[in-house]
């Protein structure tokens, strides 16, 4: 075994640029002040440099044209001694006037084009640093640079180049200045639009932390509270009002499932109470008859009937809530499928001697899934005939008008309170004193057989609601989109 001992190996620190990022760019404000400062000093780097350029350019537009202006004066004053000396004093003429040209910033040269001759206020040799042929030219003289505005001089046969030099040591300085000048405003002008931006963005921020400190305050004991929104016409206002109605659809939703395991405990713990007393009471006594073992058995298989059905309703609700039911539409007719229905319901009517009544409008073409449809029809006859009248009746008509499948289901019960009806296809919700018989395990279900019916219908893009209810009966209108022929 081998120990090592040294400093911490490099891996164990972050890297320097994830560090940076982590400091600098996990905070919005920062993003924000940084990509606005960004945009600020793109801007202010292509305006400078417009600026920049257009005043140098101007400059030294002003420069060439002082100069220019400069060669016409002194041409135009040699040409006038020209004349009054004569066509053989050319030489001495241009001479002179060099002579007399004795400005601070400006230096003149005339050199002849057709003999040796040369005259100059300069101290460097003209001929050898301005080459032949340009009209404006900076050269460079030791540490010093001109510029060179070069014209042609003529007098009667001959023929000279006359150049004006301005030294440019003042040009550039002002040039440095100008550019210093541009480099400190808009530094000074990032710093200041930084700082601004740094407090404009936090002020512009400040409602969404005050969201996010609420938001985090918020759990499943309190999803009742709701984030406080100031201004409800900007974009921070519209985001607290999703966030709020997000909040309000999860607490419904925590609501619905604490209901949900509440009352499927309920529902549960009945039969499973009876099966588990009926077990108990056939194990504990050893003298009983095989009548009374058939009677428990009895009761057991019953509960057992009942605890499946619960169960499967229950799971078909779960496959429903989590999207993952898969309906297979084709084909169908919904006449036939009531028909079917009937047949099945069938039993227990007779039982009860109720008499179940269909007037078809006839065929019905449709698209659906034909096992849920027929399960949406078994739980309202179930329904109907459970929650009826001995004796009684049930109606079913089918009829097409509007464009849609309407089917009437109507039943001789008690009725329905009217502060009950608008719960009646919640899950596991029950009128159980206006319609169920609490001393009949046969007709006492769970509460999920018209929030079954309900998804079924919504499923195929159908409604369902409840018409009419009264001391007389109730009655169910089903509603489907006519098929396209």
């Amino acid at each position: 075994m081998s120990l090592t001992i040294g400093r911490v190996p490099p891996k164990a620190w972050p890297p320097t640029a994830d560090l940076f990022n982590k400091l600098m760019f996990s905070s919005l404000r920062t993003r924000l002040t940084l990509w606005y400062v960004g945009f600020l000093a793109l801007v202010i780097v292509i305006f400078g440099f417009a600026a920049y350029t257009f005043t140098i350019r101007s400059l030294d537009r002003d420069l060439n044209e002082r100069l220019e202006e400069m060669a016409r004066n002194f041409a135009a004053d040699v040409r006038a001694e020209a004349e009054e000396e004569g066509s053989s004093s050319h030489d001495r003429v241009i001479a002179q006037s060099i002579g007399e040209s004795a400005f601070r910033d400006y230096k003149y040269a005339v050199v002849s084009e057709t003999r040796p001759f040369t005259a100059s206020t300069t101290d460097f040799d003209v001929t050898t640093v301005v080459p032949k042929g340009s009209i404006y030219r900076n050269v460079n003289v030791g540490n010093a640079q001109f510029r060179v505005y070069e014209t042609t001089l003529e007098l009667g046969e001959d023929r000279y180049r006359l150049l004006v030099l301005h030294p440019l040591s003042e040009l550039i300085g002002l040039e440095n200045n100008l550019l210093g000048l541009f480099l400190a405003a808009a530094v000074t002008a990032l710093i200041l639009a930084g700082i601004g931006a740094y407090f404009l963005v936090r002020r512009s921020l400040a409602p969404v932390i005050d969201m996010s400190r609420q938001a985090e305050s918020i759990n499943a004991t309190n999803l009742n509270e709701r984030l406080t929104v100031k201004n409800e016409a900007d974009e921070v206002g519209r985001l607290g009002l999703v966030i709020n109605a997000l909040l309000a659809r999860l607490d419904a939703s925590f609501e619905q499932q604490r209901r949900f395991m509440a009352d499927a405990s309920h529902e549960l713990r009945t039969p499973l109470a009876i099966v588990r007393g009926e077990s108990e009471v056939a194990i504990s006594k050893g003298d009983r008859t095989t009548a009374d073992y058939r009677s428990s058995l009895a009761t057991v298989h019953d509960e057992s009937l009942r605890l499946t059905k619960i169960v499967e309703d229950l799971f078909t609700l779960a496959r429903a809530d989590a999207g993952q039911f898969r309906a297979t539409f084709a084909p169908v007719y919904l006449d036939e499928i009531v028909a079917d229905a009937i047949r099945s319901i069938g039993v227990l009517a007779r039982q009860k001697n109720i008499l179940i009544k269909f007037s078809s409008a006839g065929e019905m073409p449709a698209d659906g899934d034909e096992s849920l449809l027929r399960r949406l029809f078994l739980n309202l006859l179930d329904n109907a005939v459970k929650y009826n009248r001995d004796g009684g009746t049930v109606d079913i008509e089918s009829k097409i008008a509007d464009g849609k499948y309407l089917f009437t289901i109507t039943d001789g019960g008690r009725g329905i309170p009217q502060d009950q009806q608008a719960q009646i296809f919640d899950r596991f919700y029950r009128v159980d004193k206006a319609r169920s018989r609490d001393d009949d395990t046969q007709t006492s279900g769970a509460g999920l057989g018209l929030a079954i019916a309900r998804w079924i219908a919504e499923l195929h893009n159908a409604t369902i609601s409840l018409a009419s209810s009264d001391r007389n009966g109730s009655t169910f209108l089903v509603s489907f989109e006519r098929a396209k022929s």
